[in-house]
């Protein structure tokens, strides 16, 4: 393990935490330019996708910093999280009260700040996440002096460049031909194109303004929306190159700003 250390302070990359003996941890902290969290869901995606479809995109993503210059620790996924009530209903959806996942969140990243790395990255799978990560950070943030960035896969890549993949069929939806395509840049064989017919997804409200809805259950939807027809290999890898290469841009300026000052006291 120390050769692997050693290669590791030398050459940047990925250093598992699992592997690390307790008496590195020190060292391994002090010499870190961050840490990180990939964070997903065991959840429904259609009878194409796999039920980890959010967790081998965040540990996917995650393991692309393997050739990173920047020297990083990653950590165990957390695989369960709070999920829709559009996917509950599913086979096969593990969904935790959103309180039940702000509490576990608040506790794993704060367990990985008080490890010794202020600066933590967490690589996110799946949408709903995204309120519960962010509220979990103002609260360790509060606490300890930290850096915590937050990184969901499905933003890296704009829609105009998903038009460009797919064509003016909307791609973008839950386990539609984007989600679906990403998938396969990973894990071709988790893959099943023939299982899933294309299910348009439901029209946006005729309106300009920003909104957010939420229903039970939109039609049409059979836990899944979009042209997975649309979906492909050729197209997950370059999801997979353009996700990689903007969260590379990403993490050089955020390890180049400086650290925040410590919080003051509740």
């Amino acid at each position: 393990m120390d050769e692997l250390i050693t290669a590791w302070e030398r050459g940047g990359g990925l250093l598992p935490v699992t592997r690390l003996p307790g008496h590195e941890l020190a060292r391994v902290a002090a010499a870190a330019d961050f840490a990180v969290l990939p964070v997903g869901a065991v959840e429904w995606h259609g009878p194409h996708l796999p039920l980890g479809t959010d967790l081998i995109l965040a540990d996917g993503f995650a393991a692309e910093l393997a050739g990173s210059p920047l020297k990083a620790v990653t950590f165990p996924a957390v695989p369960y999280a709070a999920c829709p009530g559009q996917t509950r209903p599913w086979p096969g959806t593990i969904a935790i009260r959103p309180e039940v996942a702000l509490g576990y969140l608040c506790d794993v990243i704060e367990g990985v700040v008080a490890a010794g790395f202020p600066r933590v990255l967490v690589v996110n799978g799946h949408d709903a996440n995204m309120s519960t990560v962010r509220a979990a950070m103002e609260w360790v943030s509060g606490r300890r002096l930290a850096s915590l960035l937050l990184a969901n896969w499905f933003q890296l890549v704009t829609p105009a460049e998903t038009a460009e993949l797919f064509g003016e069929q909307i791609s973008r939806g839950h386990g539609g031909a984007y989600e679906t395509s990403a998938v396969l840049g990973f894990d071709p064989q988790a893959v099943h194109l023939d299982a899933a017919a294309d299910l348009p997804p439901r029209p946006r409200l005729d309106t300009p303004h920003p909104y957010v809805l939420i229903e039970s259950r939109p039609e049409p939807w059979q836990g899944w929306s979009g042209h997975v027809s649309l979906a492909g290999a050729e197209a997950g890898t370059r999801v997979r190159q353009l996700a990689a290469a903007r969260l590379a841009e990403l993490l050089t300026a955020w390890v180049a700003a400086p650290l925040p000052t410590a919080p003051g006291a509740d």
